[in-house]
């Protein structure tokens, strides 16, 4: 049970991460040539971080990546 608990919020921590962090490519892509487009790069970068970390600790521990939500998405998403 208590396994669980931790299965779903690495799930739901997963797919959360994954859904904000293509808002942001999404909001990056519109800001281009706009007074915002730093910031908007900057903030897609953090994310691009935190998706590929936590896809690699993922890898590290064994944990399958759909199994928290991010088999789906990869670095190129950003590099676009």
């Amino acid at each position: 049970m208590e396994d669980e608990k931790y299965k779903n919020y690495l799930g739901d921590l997963g797919s959360i991460t994954k859904e904000y962090a293509r808002e942001a490519i999404k909001d990056h892509m519109a800001a281009k040539g706009t007074n915002e487009e730093n910031f908007k790069t900057g903030y897609m970068m953090a994310f691009h971080r935190v998706v590929t970390l936590m896809q690699q600790q993922a890898e590290s521990f064994e944990i399958p990546l759909n199994e928290i939500g991010l088999a789906d998405i990869d670095e190129n998403e950003f590099l676009k």
